[in-house]
């Protein structure tokens, strides 16, 4: 067998993006604001400030990822999936979403997680290795991160159904990314939502690459243009465009709010990093179609616009910036200051009630810490 390293696969440039070239914007990658004709009122409310505390998630967020990605090369954490360059695509979509809203995740969408209102110091424990969850879902409307990959299309299928027999006018929202629409629990979602008519989101981050494998051999045809099959209306949008991405995300909320049921988004972004911290995506990609995307950073071009529009002074930069490092300090010391779990805290919450199974294993376990005591 071979050693030699298979030749870097393209995904796609951002010019050569089928999916992209018809996405719906409103913020160009210059900076200027447009009016796009049948999403841009879903935003009119967003003006000067409010686009600012948006730069400031952003910016936040970003600063958090790189944060973690060191506290893992310093092995504090023992992996982390970094979500530079989705920033537009996370925080766009969170804050459409309602307090009573309800969201299910995979691993990366840590921007969401941080719009939801879960802490930093929270987004650690499970890294670190810990703990099996690092928050209460119900305190911030947002279940802890899936590593299964599309099983939180199911979750979020369920839970609207769920909201609809209560008479509930909240709604779900599942956010994936290009792989796990090949995965069957993201069409059983489908099938579910659209028969049933749930009110739940489907939020696909369509970051072109599924570890290795470049979005072009996941489908010959666009991720949104799947949910058609099913039954459910879908959109594409620029993904890095966070104005484009929080209109969207509020007409099919509100789509869903109105008894019309399911959405499919498919917001068309980049993963400018590696999979996980774990992964070297030089091995994978040519490094022109980094570059190409990377001319296409969420943060510069909301940093362009607000430059031109005189709002984002080099006093606002800084008060965002140190934000930003307060942030990441306060997740860095509760990292390294988090205590190491008591081993017998492993049987804990396995069952609601007591299981002899559970004793028995518990009664075991300790016998086998207490030989390592004996051999010293």
């Amino acid at each position: 067998m071979s050693n030699t390293v298979a030749a870097p696969r393209a995904s796609g440039t951002p010019d050569s993006d089928p999916a992209l070239r018809g996405a719906v914007r409103i913020l160009t990658p210059s900076g200027e604001r447009t009016d796009e004709p049948e999403y841009g009122c879903q935003v009119a409310d967003v003006d000067d400030e409010a686009l600012l505390a948006l730069h400031d998630d952003m910016v936040v967020v970003r600063r958090i990822d790189t944060e973690a990605t060191n506290l893992q090369r310093q092995g504090e954490l023992a992996l982390w999936p970094p979500l530079l360059g989705q920033e537009a695509a996370q925080i766009g979509s969170a804050r459409a979403l309602r307090s009573d809203d309800f969201a299910f995740t995979s691993y990366r969408e840590n921007g969401v997680a941080y719009c939801r209102g879960v802490t930093p110091a929270q987004l650690m424990p499970v890294w670190r290795g810990v703990t099996a969850s690092g928050w209460d879902p119900y305190s911030v409307g947002m279940a802890t991160p899936q590593v299964i990959i599309a099983a939180q299309t199911l979750h979020a299928t369920g839970y609207a159904l769920g909201l609809q027999y209560d008479g509930s006018d909240a709604a779900a929202i599942a956010y994936f990314g290009d792989g796990a629409t090949s995965e069957g629990d993201a069409s059983e979602a489908l099938v579910f939502a659209a028969t049933y008519k749930a009110p739940v989101v489907f939020f696909c981050q369509n970051n072109h690459w599924a570890i290795s494998e470049p979005v072009t051999l996941q489908s010959g045809s666009s991720l949104a243009g799947r949910a058609a099959g099913f039954g459910v209306p879908s959109v594409a949008v620029d993904g890095n465009d966070v104005l484009a991405v929080m209109a969207v995300t509020r007409a099919a909320l509100a789509r869903a709010r109105a008894g019309g049921g399911p959405s499919f988004i498919e917001a068309v972004t980049y993963r400018m990093g590696p999979h996980t911290t774990a992964d070297d995506p030089t091995r994978y990609r040519e490094p022109a179609e980094l570059e190409a995307w990377r001319r296409m950073d969420p943060i510069d071009r909301v940093e362009k616009h607000l430059v031109s529009r005189g709002v984002l002074t080099d006093e606002r930069r800084a008060e965002t910036q140190a934000h930003a490092d307060q942030v990441a300090k306060a997740m860095r010391d509760a990292c390294i200051g988090m205590p190491d779990p008591d081993p017998m805290s492993l049987f804990e919450h396995v069952y609601a009630e007591p299981h002899s199974d559970i004793d028995r294993q518990r009664t075991r376990f300790a016998a086998y810490l207490d030989s390592f005591e004996d051999a010293r």
